[in-house]
């Protein structure tokens, strides 16, 4: 995402950035949030057993435009793909796309792009920050159990190239996310997919990733719906892209409405314009690390929902 990160820490983190003048473009992603909804506390999801992720429905759409092909990832050594960084790994075909979604999941906007998928029988990779997980874990299984390929996207969205940052700092934003994402499915590991903010790619973080067998997601083509007035402005910016390129991995944000407004009609034109979807599957997920999952618990500070019945909690004095 192509905008300045918000640097929003915990525990460690934020004893050091707690001046940082580093500003969020999209500032409201905090000062507009809606209430978050009741969460379970994080301990309590760090025990359960992990469950197979659920297929994808059965299309009953025939027209719709469906999946191409699903390839595995062998994520060993931290492989990178999208041509705007990473040039190696060129697997797609010509009129072949892989959809991809950041900095969800949001209320409204990431179920619409659910939905949208979901009436064309397709799929993509969706990016989550951690501290969004923390807040709506119910809308993140439902990514999930649609069977959508579940990546990550740090714990806050911050700059991982901000001098200010120390390499310890660096990781904790990678390792919390994904502890963050794994307790907000109920103990079910995302993906090794990464994708860093801004597309910002500090070497040692590179590397750091390569030693965690964690694959690093870039683009191919950037709708730039962040910038977009309306929907149809994500959907001209995309395709003249794509026109250009004739295939590739397409960045979008979950995040944002015109987005969510826009994928019913993007996908329509896919299909019409003889594209392929293909999924993306890791080979095995990540493995969170004890220490980041015990500092979620501690620095997460997340609600928790009230088992008392209603006559201990409320009494009638007067009528």
């Amino acid at each position: 995402m192509r905008i300045a990160a918000g640097l929003v820490f915990a525990s460690s983190l934020a004893a050091s950035l707690l001046t940082s003048g580093a500003a969020w473009s999209q500032a409201q992603r905090t000062a507009a949030a809606p209430t978050p909804a009741a969460a379970p506390a994080p301990a309590q999801a760090a025990v359960a057993a992990p469950q197979a992720q659920p297929p994808r429905a059965p299309c009953m759409n025939a027209d719709a435009l469906g999946v191409g092909r699903t390839v595995e990832i062998d994520t060993t050594g931290g492989p990178g793909f999208g041509f705007e960084h990473f040039k190696d790994l060129d697997f797609l075909k010509d009129h072949e796309v892989v959809l991809t979604f950041d900095d969800g999941p949001w209320p409204e906007n990431t179920p619409g792009v659910l939905k949208a998928l979901a009436d064309q029988c397709t799929t993509g990779i969706f990016f989550i920050i951690g501290k969004h997980a923390t807040y709506y874990p119910e809308i993140l299984k439902q990514v999930y159990n649609a069977g959508h390929t579940v990546g990550t996207h740090t714990w806050s969205h911050a700059a991982l190239t901000n001098k200010k940052l120390t390499e310890d700092q660096r990781k904790e934003e990678i390792e919390l996310g994904i502890s963050a994402v794994k307790w907000a499915l109920g103990g079910n590991s995302p993906a090794p997919f990464f994708r860093f903010p801004a597309l910002q790619h500090p070497p040692e973080m590179v590397t750091y990733l390569g030693t965690r067998n964690v694959g690093i997601f870039s683009c191919d083509l950037d709708s730039f719906d962040f910038k977009a007035r309306n929907a149809q402005a994500v959907i001209d910016v995309t395709f003249k892209k794509l026109d250009k390129l004739g295939k590739g991995i397409i960045l979008m944000h979950d995040f944002h409405k015109h987005t969510a407004e826009a994928l019913p009609e993007m996908l329509r034109r896919l299909k019409a314009g003889g594209y392929k979807v293909v999924a993306m599957r890791a080979k095995s997920p990540v493995q969170s690390l004890p220490q980041y999952d015990e500092q979620l618990a501690k620095v997460a500070k997340l609600p928790t929902v009230s088992q008392r019945p209603v006559s201990s909690v409320v009494t009638t004095v007067s009528e």
